[in-house]
Protein backbone atom coordinates (compact mmCIF):
# COMPACT_ATOMS: atom_id res chain seq x y z
CA UNK A 1 0.00 0.00 0.00
CA UNK A 2 1.09 3.87 -0.51
CA UNK A 3 1.97 5.81 2.29
CA UNK A 4 -0.08 8.59 1.43
CA UNK A 5 1.34 11.29 3.55
CA UNK A 6 4.82 10.40 2.42
CA UNK A 7 3.82 10.82 -1.20
CA UNK A 8 1.89 13.80 -0.56
CA UNK A 9 5.29 15.31 0.87
CA UNK A 10 7.56 14.11 -1.47
CA UNK A 11 5.12 15.67 -4.62
CA UNK A 12 5.01 19.28 -2.28
CA UNK A 13 8.58 19.48 -2.45
CA UNK A 14 9.51 17.56 -6.04
CA UNK A 15 11.71 20.22 -8.07
CA UNK A 16 9.16 19.04 -10.82
CA UNK A 17 6.72 20.29 -8.96
CA UNK A 18 8.25 24.01 -7.26
CA UNK A 19 9.82 24.42 -10.83
CA UNK A 20 6.31 26.04 -12.25
CA UNK A 21 6.80 28.31 -9.61
CA UNK A 22 8.81 30.33 -11.61
CA UNK A 23 5.92 31.23 -13.63
CA UNK A 24 4.58 33.25 -10.98
CA UNK A 25 7.58 35.47 -11.46
CA UNK A 26 7.14 36.43 -14.86
CA UNK A 27 3.12 36.61 -14.22
CA UNK A 28 4.01 39.26 -11.59
CA UNK A 29 7.23 41.30 -13.76
CA UNK A 30 4.41 41.70 -16.71
CA UNK A 31 1.47 42.27 -14.53
CA UNK A 32 0.17 39.58 -15.98
CA UNK A 33 -3.37 37.78 -14.57
CA UNK A 34 -5.92 34.98 -15.73
CA UNK A 35 -7.87 37.72 -17.56
CA UNK A 36 -4.93 39.42 -19.47
CA UNK A 37 -5.26 39.02 -23.59
CA UNK A 38 -4.46 35.51 -24.13
CA UNK A 39 -4.85 34.19 -20.68
CA UNK A 40 -1.90 33.27 -19.34
CA UNK A 41 -2.32 30.03 -17.29
CA UNK A 42 -3.57 28.36 -20.20
CA UNK A 43 -1.23 26.12 -22.40
CA UNK A 44 -1.43 28.44 -25.22
CA UNK A 45 -2.59 31.70 -25.92
CA UNK A 46 -5.93 31.76 -27.69
CA UNK A 47 -7.21 34.65 -29.77
CA UNK A 48 -10.69 35.17 -30.63
CA UNK A 49 -10.57 34.73 -34.78
CA UNK A 50 -13.72 34.55 -36.16
CA UNK A 51 -15.35 31.25 -35.49
CA UNK A 52 -12.34 30.21 -34.14
CA UNK A 53 -9.68 30.99 -31.88
CA UNK A 54 -5.61 31.30 -32.99
CA UNK A 55 -3.83 29.44 -30.69
CA UNK A 56 -0.02 30.45 -30.13
CA UNK A 57 2.95 28.64 -27.46
CA UNK A 58 6.54 28.26 -26.80
CA UNK A 59 8.95 26.20 -25.00
CA UNK A 60 12.21 26.44 -23.96
CA UNK A 61 14.79 23.43 -22.63
CA UNK A 62 17.45 23.31 -20.29
CA UNK A 63 20.60 23.41 -22.29
CA UNK A 64 21.85 20.65 -20.13
CA UNK A 65 19.43 18.49 -21.93
CA UNK A 66 20.10 20.27 -25.20
CA UNK A 67 23.31 19.23 -24.98
CA UNK A 68 23.12 15.85 -24.18
CA UNK A 69 20.56 14.29 -26.12
CA UNK A 70 20.52 16.81 -28.91
CA UNK A 71 18.25 14.84 -31.35
CA UNK A 72 15.69 13.65 -28.48
CA UNK A 73 15.86 18.05 -27.81
CA UNK A 74 14.73 18.45 -31.31
CA UNK A 75 12.04 16.16 -31.08
CA UNK A 76 10.71 17.72 -27.94
CA UNK A 77 10.91 20.68 -29.62
CA UNK A 78 7.82 20.03 -31.50
CA UNK A 79 6.44 17.37 -29.59
CA UNK A 80 5.71 19.51 -26.27
CA UNK A 81 4.45 22.45 -28.34
CA UNK A 82 1.80 20.17 -30.16
CA UNK A 83 0.73 18.50 -26.88
CA UNK A 84 0.15 22.78 -25.99
CA UNK A 85 -2.30 23.44 -28.81
CA UNK A 86 -3.76 19.64 -28.41
CA UNK A 87 -5.01 20.55 -24.80
CA UNK A 88 -6.49 23.60 -25.92
CA UNK A 89 -8.53 21.74 -28.39
CA UNK A 90 -6.49 22.90 -31.40
CA UNK A 91 -4.99 21.76 -34.29
CA UNK A 92 -1.36 22.73 -34.92
CA UNK A 93 -0.56 24.51 -38.15
CA UNK A 94 3.45 25.34 -37.91
CA UNK A 95 6.40 25.46 -35.83
CA UNK A 96 9.48 27.87 -35.76
CA UNK A 97 12.26 27.39 -33.86
CA UNK A 98 15.68 29.47 -32.04
CA UNK A 99 18.55 28.02 -32.11
CA UNK A 100 22.12 28.20 -31.27
CA UNK A 101 25.19 25.88 -31.44
CA UNK A 102 28.71 26.24 -30.99
CA UNK A 103 28.75 23.86 -34.68
CA UNK A 104 27.16 22.80 -37.20
CA UNK A 105 27.42 18.79 -36.27
CA UNK A 106 25.41 19.75 -33.15
CA UNK A 107 22.86 21.92 -34.74
CA UNK A 108 22.59 19.45 -37.49
CA UNK A 109 21.49 16.93 -34.82
CA UNK A 110 19.21 19.47 -33.28
CA UNK A 111 17.46 20.08 -36.33
CA UNK A 112 17.10 16.61 -37.34
CA UNK A 113 14.87 15.66 -34.14
CA UNK A 114 12.91 18.40 -35.33
CA UNK A 115 12.62 16.94 -38.89
CA UNK A 116 11.83 13.81 -37.63
CA UNK A 117 9.23 15.19 -35.69
CA UNK A 118 7.72 17.21 -38.02
CA UNK A 119 7.56 14.71 -40.43
CA UNK A 120 5.96 12.58 -38.11
CA UNK A 121 3.13 14.77 -36.61
CA UNK A 122 2.81 16.00 -40.12
CA UNK A 123 3.61 19.52 -38.26
CA UNK A 124 5.74 21.99 -40.80
CA UNK A 125 8.92 24.31 -39.48
CA UNK A 126 8.37 27.44 -41.45
CA UNK A 127 11.60 29.48 -40.05
CA UNK A 128 12.95 30.27 -37.31
CA UNK A 129 16.43 32.08 -35.75
CA UNK A 130 19.76 30.26 -36.13
CA UNK A 131 23.32 30.93 -34.85
CA UNK A 132 26.43 28.67 -35.11
CA UNK A 133 28.74 30.49 -32.85
CA UNK A 134 27.97 29.80 -28.96
CA UNK A 135 29.78 27.93 -26.15
CA UNK A 136 26.66 25.75 -25.64
CA UNK A 137 23.33 24.90 -27.45
CA UNK A 138 20.57 25.91 -27.16
CA UNK A 139 16.83 25.78 -28.15
CA UNK A 140 13.93 26.82 -28.10
CA UNK A 141 9.98 26.69 -30.45
CA UNK A 142 6.94 28.18 -31.01
CA UNK A 143 4.23 27.17 -32.27
CA UNK A 144 0.61 28.03 -34.20
CA UNK A 145 -2.53 26.54 -34.12
CA UNK A 146 -6.14 26.71 -34.42
CA UNK A 147 -9.37 25.85 -32.26
CA UNK A 148 -13.02 25.26 -33.52
CA UNK A 149 -14.12 25.03 -29.60
CA UNK A 150 -11.74 25.78 -26.75
CA UNK A 151 -10.54 23.46 -23.88
CA UNK A 152 -9.15 25.70 -21.25
CA UNK A 153 -7.71 25.83 -17.76
CA UNK A 154 -10.02 28.01 -16.00
CA UNK A 155 -13.42 25.95 -16.07
CA UNK A 156 -12.92 22.67 -13.89
CA UNK A 157 -16.48 22.73 -11.69
CA UNK A 158 -16.54 21.18 -8.14
CA UNK A 159 -18.75 17.92 -8.87
CA UNK A 160 -16.07 16.90 -12.14
CA UNK A 161 -14.65 14.11 -12.39
CA UNK A 162 -10.54 14.25 -13.23
CA UNK A 163 -9.32 11.81 -15.60
CA UNK A 164 -6.11 11.19 -16.54
CA UNK A 165 -4.84 9.56 -20.39
CA UNK A 166 -1.47 8.90 -21.30
CA UNK A 167 0.22 6.59 -23.93
CA UNK A 168 2.11 4.00 -21.79
CA UNK A 169 3.45 2.34 -24.89
CA UNK A 170 6.66 3.30 -24.07
CA UNK A 171 9.39 3.42 -21.49
CA UNK A 172 11.34 6.34 -19.26
CA UNK A 173 14.46 7.70 -21.01
CA UNK A 174 17.27 6.31 -18.77
CA UNK A 175 16.89 7.54 -15.24
CA UNK A 176 15.18 11.03 -16.30
CA UNK A 177 11.43 12.00 -15.56
CA UNK A 178 10.61 11.84 -19.51
CA UNK A 179 8.52 8.86 -20.92
CA UNK A 180 8.66 8.45 -24.99
CA UNK A 181 5.89 6.94 -26.31
CA UNK A 182 7.53 7.70 -30.12
CA UNK A 183 9.81 6.30 -30.47
CA UNK A 184 8.63 2.93 -32.31
CA UNK A 185 5.38 4.49 -33.15
CA UNK A 186 4.38 4.57 -36.67
CA UNK A 187 3.31 8.09 -37.99
CA UNK A 188 -0.31 6.87 -38.61
CA UNK A 189 -0.89 6.51 -35.05
CA UNK A 190 0.59 9.72 -33.49
CA UNK A 191 -1.67 11.70 -36.12
CA UNK A 192 -4.60 9.72 -35.14
CA UNK A 193 -3.86 10.25 -31.15
CA UNK A 194 -3.47 14.13 -32.27
CA UNK A 195 -7.15 13.95 -33.41
CA UNK A 196 -8.53 12.55 -30.14
CA UNK A 197 -8.90 16.09 -27.76
CA UNK A 198 -10.02 18.66 -30.98
CA UNK A 199 -12.86 16.18 -31.16
CA UNK A 200 -14.02 15.93 -27.39
CA UNK A 201 -13.58 19.80 -27.59
CA UNK A 202 -15.52 20.20 -30.26
CA UNK A 203 -18.24 17.26 -28.80
CA UNK A 204 -18.48 19.33 -25.66
CA UNK A 205 -17.43 16.34 -23.15
CA UNK A 206 -14.70 17.63 -21.08
CA UNK A 207 -14.91 20.73 -18.90
CA UNK A 208 -11.58 21.92 -18.65
CA UNK A 209 -7.88 20.60 -19.21
CA UNK A 210 -3.79 21.01 -19.61
CA UNK A 211 -1.30 18.67 -20.69
CA UNK A 212 0.66 16.60 -18.08
CA UNK A 213 3.88 18.64 -18.53
CA UNK A 214 6.83 18.66 -16.28
CA UNK A 215 5.69 18.79 -13.27
CA UNK A 216 3.54 15.38 -14.02
CA UNK A 217 0.14 14.87 -13.08
CA UNK A 218 1.06 16.28 -9.65
CA UNK A 219 2.06 19.71 -10.90
CA UNK A 220 -0.58 19.81 -13.84
CA UNK A 221 -3.23 19.12 -11.27
CA UNK A 222 -2.17 21.79 -8.97
CA UNK A 223 -1.71 24.28 -12.11
CA UNK A 224 -5.58 23.15 -13.06
CA UNK A 225 -7.24 23.26 -9.93
CA UNK A 226 -5.37 27.32 -8.83
CA UNK A 227 -6.40 28.63 -12.45
CA UNK A 228 -10.31 27.23 -12.17
CA UNK A 229 -10.22 28.56 -8.62
CA UNK A 230 -11.28 24.87 -6.98
CA UNK A 231 -9.62 22.21 -5.29
CA UNK A 232 -8.70 18.36 -6.85
CA UNK A 233 -8.38 15.70 -4.47
CA UNK A 234 -6.49 12.28 -6.07
CA UNK A 235 -6.98 8.85 -5.82
CA UNK A 236 -3.48 7.58 -6.20
CA UNK A 237 -4.81 3.90 -6.15
CA UNK A 238 -6.72 4.45 -9.68
CA UNK A 239 -3.89 5.98 -11.26
CA UNK A 240 -1.85 3.58 -13.97
CA UNK A 241 1.90 3.73 -13.74
CA UNK A 242 3.59 2.30 -16.03
CA UNK A 243 6.38 0.29 -14.28
CA UNK A 244 4.46 0.53 -11.28
CA UNK A 245 6.40 3.17 -9.60
CA UNK A 246 3.52 5.92 -8.26
CA UNK A 247 5.97 7.98 -7.40
CA UNK A 248 8.10 8.43 -9.82
CA UNK A 249 4.93 8.23 -12.87
CA UNK A 250 3.65 11.49 -10.57
CA UNK A 251 5.81 14.07 -11.39
CA UNK A 252 6.64 11.77 -14.93
CA UNK A 253 6.49 13.63 -18.14
CA UNK A 254 4.71 11.68 -20.51
CA UNK A 255 4.79 12.21 -24.16
CA UNK A 256 1.35 12.37 -25.09
CA UNK A 257 -0.61 12.46 -21.56
CA UNK A 258 -3.47 14.89 -20.55
CA UNK A 259 -5.29 15.83 -17.37
CA UNK A 260 -8.89 16.28 -17.94
CA UNK A 261 -12.16 17.38 -15.76
CA UNK A 262 -15.63 16.68 -16.94
CA UNK A 263 -19.27 16.23 -16.20
CA UNK A 264 -19.79 12.26 -14.43
CA UNK A 265 -22.62 11.51 -17.16
CA UNK A 266 -19.86 12.45 -20.05
CA UNK A 267 -16.46 10.53 -18.39
CA UNK A 268 -17.50 6.99 -20.41
CA UNK A 269 -17.61 8.61 -23.41
CA UNK A 270 -14.43 10.88 -22.68
CA UNK A 271 -12.75 7.36 -22.10
CA UNK A 272 -13.76 5.43 -24.83
CA UNK A 273 -12.57 8.34 -27.30
CA UNK A 274 -8.92 7.28 -25.59
CA UNK A 275 -9.44 3.23 -25.13
CA UNK A 276 -10.33 3.20 -29.12
CA UNK A 277 -6.78 4.47 -30.03
CA UNK A 278 -5.55 2.03 -27.27
CA UNK A 279 -4.64 4.87 -25.06
CA UNK A 280 -4.65 4.36 -21.12
CA UNK A 281 -7.55 6.85 -19.47
CA UNK A 282 -9.26 6.41 -16.42
CA UNK A 283 -11.06 8.69 -13.74
CA UNK A 284 -8.40 9.13 -10.82
CA UNK A 285 -10.20 12.06 -8.32
CA UNK A 286 -12.86 14.66 -8.27
CA UNK A 287 -13.06 18.65 -8.54
CA UNK A 288 -14.62 19.96 -5.44
CA UNK A 289 -14.95 23.44 -3.51
CA UNK A 290 -12.35 25.01 -1.99
CA UNK A 291 -8.27 25.32 -2.57
CA UNK A 292 -6.03 22.33 -2.02
CA UNK A 293 -4.92 19.61 -4.01
CA UNK A 294 -4.58 16.72 -2.26
CA UNK A 295 -5.02 12.45 -2.15
CA UNK A 296 -7.13 10.51 -0.41
CA UNK A 297 -8.05 6.82 0.27
CA UNK A 298 -11.21 5.86 1.49
CA UNK A 299 -9.94 6.80 5.05
CA UNK A 300 -8.84 10.44 4.87
CA UNK A 301 -6.66 13.75 2.92
CA UNK A 302 -3.27 14.32 2.94
CA UNK A 303 -3.12 18.31 1.97
CA UNK A 304 -0.13 18.41 -1.23
CA UNK A 305 -1.11 22.04 -1.73
CA UNK A 306 -3.18 25.22 -0.92
CA UNK A 307 -2.89 27.58 -3.43
CA UNK A 308 -5.01 29.89 -1.32
CA UNK A 309 -2.84 29.71 1.30
CA UNK A 310 0.53 29.57 -0.72
CA UNK A 311 -0.29 31.07 -4.69
CA UNK A 312 1.30 28.47 -7.24
CA UNK A 313 1.46 30.38 -10.55
CA UNK A 314 -0.28 33.55 -9.52
CA UNK A 315 -2.86 33.12 -11.62
CA UNK A 316 -6.29 32.43 -9.75
CA UNK A 317 -9.48 34.12 -10.17
CA UNK A 318 -9.91 37.57 -8.71
CA UNK A 319 -12.11 36.87 -5.46
CA UNK A 320 -15.11 37.73 -4.88
CA UNK A 321 -15.48 41.18 -3.11
CA UNK A 322 -16.61 41.08 0.19
CA UNK A 323 -20.38 42.10 1.14
CA UNK A 324 -21.75 44.19 4.11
Amino acid sequence: MTDLAALAAHLAAHPHVIGKRDIDVACAALDLTQHSPGRPGDDAAAIRDGDGWQLMATEGFMNDFVAAAPWFAGWCAVMVNMNDILAMGGRPTAVTNALWAPDIAIAQEILRGMKDASDAYDIPIVGGHTNLHTAQPQLAAAIWGRANALITSFDAQPGDVVITCADLRGAYAGDSSNFPAFLQAPKDRLRADMAILPALAEAGLVTAGKDISQGGIAGTALMLAECSGVGITIDPARIMAPDGDLTRWMTAFPSFGFLLTATPENAAAVLARFHACDIAATVIGDVVAGSSLSLSDAARAHLVWDHAAAPYLGLAPPKEPAHA
